[in-house]
């Protein structure tokens, strides 16, 4: 990426701002010609959501301090690497006037660290842990409009779309994972008259100082080649990394590995290191293990310039499996990176998308496969037990046995024990002729999956308890026992811990089945959601590329879920299903009713809560529901250029809530109403 098109910061002379001004607040139009390019966007689009460049903006959503800590919580691993970074940056700037901002991808300020005097006086606009930034409510700005077209920027004093943040100066530059996907934005945020060309480049280098510390966090086990354009350059934190499986396969990279190769963020996965560098993986595999050690050596881009690389790592990565290769034109493309899943070496690792407690514990399952120690899975219904518990047998020495899986409260309580203990021929009025073996014994060299136990029946509990301690199984009506071995998981939705309190649960059975238990959180508080959602599409779609329109993914990341994963999927296969043949989108048309209703109910809540900008204390504001619809129903109708139809698809509502809503609003929409259903039909 070059200087040219990474910044956006004073290209237009004092003179042009003001003409466009002028002209915005005269004629409410924006001519061409007068602002920068990426300017020019970012206001018109600012324009489009009813924002007024004069006075106070309305509306705008605040989190309340639960909302803040959980969302810290969510983002606790990209904030482990960003404070010390965010304190050496701080440390540069100090007694300037400034403050270094962290937000994330959904523009709420998560932490800032910086000059007190100066966050006074930002926090009188709200630039302060909390609030929300997007151009849709805040207009024009560094990290709104970083967050929309994915690139640094800077937006220097009159640059900015509302008046009254015109006393800022801001640059910043988003944050990227290893797979690709946006975490954030990190901000430096000052007072206009203290600007500095230099700190977007501050901007930009902490950025990547925290992408170079994600990537090592979740890469620097297996094997990375580092990748500079001088081999002093290796080993510091202006080089490239991607980390590679033993074939070759790049499963991931830094954004400057990224910008070395010309690669966009969907080539992970896909593209092969010989493919972009011309270099057999047994050559730099030969290098690793060679005498003296792996040394720098030049390679070739695809556009012929060379490179230096080498590659480390002693514990290199199992293959993954392969999908079709890109077009050439996927793999040279600079556009701005779309979020696309790499492959993964083993079951568990395709479930480790991002979020830091789901690593966690994934990292202690595995710690425990090839040992006779049991898991116990727990979690809210709906959050992926049986999936956890299938990926630990797939990716344990077990992974050849059976996969047997008991749901223990769907089995009828006169059938549970003959299901699992199998029986003899007539053992019991009803009995197969000739017997069963049993679930238990049909789990023998492999996993048995005891799903919500909680459920099973006490004086089962107590066969199932002997079971585990003799591995052996008596079946009904006598017989001699039959040795089993299996690794057992069991999971549920109860507190086992409450139920032995309850004497619902037996205490030995509970420590028996309690060797590594594993706490799964709910969706609401994962923060790997678009890696979820882009996960689940790729199952629901596999033969083709869907996504879901940005702002409504922002939205959906903010439902509360009470289903978890599994309603998630549902809804996904739903919209899915829906989607035209043409369509490669999701989009508020698309959404089951149910869900769009919910969606709009949140949006009109968020909207509701006012800022607490110029209070001396935090107590909680009276909520404006009339206010906060108005302001929904006006920015729906500028963005659909005044047609009623499409304003009501993008609220998720019929044209005939939308004419209540303008008619509570004070908008007379009895014309509009006849006009829209002559030109568009009969309403909904």
């Amino acid at each position: 990426m070059t200087a040219a098109n990474a910044l956006m910061s004073l290209r237009t002379p004092p003179s042009r701002l003001r003409q466009a001004r002028r002209q915005l607040l005269e004629t409410g139009e924006l001519g061409a010609g007068l602002l920068d390019a990426r300017l020019h966007a970012s206001w018109q689009r600012s324009r489009a959501y009813g924002l007024a460049p004069e006075g106070r903006p309305q509306g705008v959503p605040h989190a309340s301090a639960a909302q803040l800590a959980r969302a810290l919580e969510q983002r606790r691993a990209l904030l482990a690497q960003a404070r010390p970074v965010m304190e050496f940056v701080a440390e540069q700037v100090r007694a300037s006037d400034s403050l270094v901002i962290l937000a994330d991808p959904q523009g709420m300020l998560l932490h800032a660290l910086g000059d007190d005097g100066f966050a006074d006086k930002a926090a009188r606009v709200a630039l302060r842990p909390g609030a929300v930034w997007l151009e849709q409510w805040r207009g024009t700005n560094a990290i709104g409009t970083a967050l929309a077209d994915g690139r640094p920027v800077v937006i220097n004093g009159a640059e900015h779309y509302l008046e009254r943040n015109g006393f800022l100066t801001c640059a910043a530059a988003p944050i990227v994972d290893p797979s690709g996907a946006l975490l954030g934005v990190l901000d430096i945020s000052g007072d206009r008259r203290g600007y500095h060309p230099h700190t977007l480049g501050l901007a930009r280098s902490a950025a990547r100082m925290i992408e170079h510390q994600l990537f090592v966090a979740r890469h620097g086990g297996g094997l990375v080649l580092r990748l500079h354009s001088r081999p002093e350059g290796l080993d510091t934190v202006t080089e490239g990394l991607l980390a590679l499986a033993d074939d070759g396969l790049i499963l991931g990279a830094n954004g400057l590995g990224l910008e070395w190769l010309g690669l966009a963020s969907g080539a992970l996965g896909r593209c092969t290191v010989e493919a972009a560098l011309g270099v057999r993986m047994q050559e730099l595999l030969a290098d690793v293990h060679g005498a003296h050690g792996s040394q720098p050596r030049r390679l070739q881009r695809v556009d012929g310039s060379l490179i230096y690389g080498r590659l480390d790592g002693a514990r290199p990565l199992q293959p993954r499996p392969r999908v079709a290769p890109p077009a050439a034109s996927v793999l040279l493309t600079t556009a701005p990176p779309a979020y696309a899943p790499a492959p993964a070496p083993d079951a568990l690792s395709a479930l480790d998308t991002g979020d830091a407690v789901v690593h966690k514990l994934i990292e202690r399952a595995r710690r425990v496969l090839a040992k006779p120690i049991a898991l116990l899975l727990q979690g809210e219904s709906g959050v992926g037990k049986e999936l956890l518990a299938r990926a630990c047998h797939q990716s344990g020495p077990r992974r050849a046995g059976p996969f047997v899986a008991i749901n223990c409260a769907a089995l009828p309580e006169h059938l549970i024990e003959a299901e699992l203990f199998g029986h003899r021929p007539g053992a019991f009025t009803g009995a197969l002729k000739e017997g069963a073996p049993g679930l238990l014994r049909q789990a023998d060299g492999g996993t048995l999956f005891l799903d919500e136990i909680g459920d099973m029946p006490l004086a089962l509990q107590a066969r199932l308890l002997r079971v585990l301690q003799e591995r052996q199984v008596s079946p009904l009506g006598g017989g001699q026992p039959v040795a089993v071995d299996f690794a057992l998981i069991c999971a549920s939705h109860r507190r086992l811990r409450d139920e032995v309190d309850a004497q619902r649960f037996r205490e030995d059975l509970y420590y028996r089945i309690n060797g590594l238990s594993v706490q799964l959180p709910p969706l609401r508080e994962r923060s790997d959601f678009a890696a979820l959602v882009q996960r689940l599409l790729a199952e629901a779609e596999p033969s083709r590329s869907v996504s879901v329109e940005p702002d409504l993914l922002a939205l959906l990341a903010r439902h509360r879920w009470p289903g978890n994963l599994r309603q998630l999927a549902n809804v996904l296969r739903t919209c899915c299903a829906l989607l035209d043949a043409d369509e490669a989108q999701i989009g508020w048309s698309h959404l089951p009713d149910e869900v769009a209703e919910e969606l709009q109910a949140l949006v009109w809540a968020e909207s509701a809560q006012p800022e607490e900008e110029e209070k001396e204390e935090a107590a909680p504001l009276e909520l404006d529901l009339r206010l906060a619809s108005s302001r929904c129903v006006q920015q729906a109708l500028a963005l659909a250029q005044g047609n009623r139809s499409e304003a009501a698809r993008r609220l998720g509502v019929s044209r005939n809530t939308l004419y209540r809503k303008m008619r509570e609003a004070g908008l007379d929409a009895r014309l509009d109403a006849r006009l829209d259903a002559r030109l568009h039909g009969p309403l909904d």
